[in-house]
């Protein structure tokens, strides 16, 4: 990966970096280089690499307007929480007061796609590496996908944002699944909520770490497990064994609420994309990114077991 040193910078997100970079004590005196790392599409991601020290490390400059929907202190402290039960990579605070995210860059794994979950070790690894973060306590942070989708909404609306036409509809639907599932009761855990391929981290012994905390909070469990199932496109039968695998047995009432989590995760992330269409800097098409995911939602409670779905959760 070639590199820029301290003073080569020419655009303004590179700029900003090295101002960041002159701020740390630790690295001063240092033969220091950068390169942007792709991925991603809330914040601007940088490799940096230090003469001397054997590993490069990496730095996640938070993007503009994504103080609207993330807390940087509590993804601090999610990233730390994963570090200490060995699901995430090793964090260094330096610029922690600014919300500005450093760790090891790892070198020794690759990102995960779509397709590298149809292997069942790779898959069960991650079921794992869920189960060790939602079983190692709860966070500072409670932020329900409820809580969520009704921040959006007020945002994108404040923003004068884009809304779908059905969307009263689509708000009703999301409204009789929070009733249902408020009167099951709310399982909360800490959650990861951001299940990007990305994200999940395989060596080639099909180990998993997680890494990018930024949405983590204290959610229900199906909401991490369904928003998963979602963004992996598993087939019904691979859900059930996703089930099977995480409880230990298959449960029906466990399968209603992944489903259910499944048309909730995608209101949230329409939404959520209607508001970075009016504020980020990035060059990423949220329109299309949104509206994608307004289609699917559809799809999930027009289906004819969505109500069956609700009396069971």
């Amino acid at each position: 990966m070639q590199g820029k040193l301290l003073g080569q910078a020419v655009t303004a997100s590179e700029r900003a970096l090295e101002a960041v970079l002159l701020e740390i004590s630790e690295w001063q005196s240092e033969h220091i280089s950068y390169a942007p790392v792709l991925g991603g599409i809330s914040n601007t991601n940088w490799q940096i690499r230090i003469n001397g020290h054997e590993i490069p490390y990496f730095l996640k400059m938070p993007g503009q307007g994504t103080e609207m929907f993330i807390d940087r202190q509590a993804a601090l402290e999610a990233s730390r929480r994963a570090e200490e039960i060995g699901i995430g990579p090793k964090g260094y605070p330096y610029l922690a007061h600014k919300g500005i995210e450093i760790t090891d860059f790892i070198e020794d794994r690759r990102s995960c796609t779509n397709k590298d979950f149809r292997d069942v070790e790779i898959r069960n690894a991650a079921i794992g590496a869920y189960r060790q973060f939602h079983n190692a306590g709860q966070l500072g942070l409670t932020k329900t996908v409820f809580d969520m989708i009704e921040e959006h909404i007020d945002q994108a609306r404040t923003l004068n944002g884009f809304f779908p036409q059905d969307f009263d509809w689509l708000y009703t639907q999301y409204r009789m699944a929070r009733s249902a599932l408020e009167a099951s009761g709310i399982d909360l855990v800490a959650c990861f909520n951001d299940p990007m391929p990305g994200n999940f981290m395989v060596d080639e012994a099909k180990t998993i770490m997680l890494i990018d905390y930024e949405y983590a909070s204290n959610n229900d469990r199906c909401y991490d497990l369904g928003i998963w199932c979602g963004e992996m496109f598993f087939s019904n039968t691979i859900e059930n064994e996703v089930i099977e695998e995480y409880f230990g047995h298959f449960d029906p009432q466990m399968y209603a609420r992944l489903y259910v989590h499944k048309a909730l995760a995608d209101i949230k992330w329409s939404t959520w994309a209607m508001v970075q269409r009016e504020v980020s800097a990035l060059d990423f098409d949220f329109h299309k990114y949104g509206a994608w995911k307004h289609m699917r939602a559809r799809s999930y409670m027009r289906d004819p077991r969505w109500k069956d779905y609700l009396k069971i959760v």
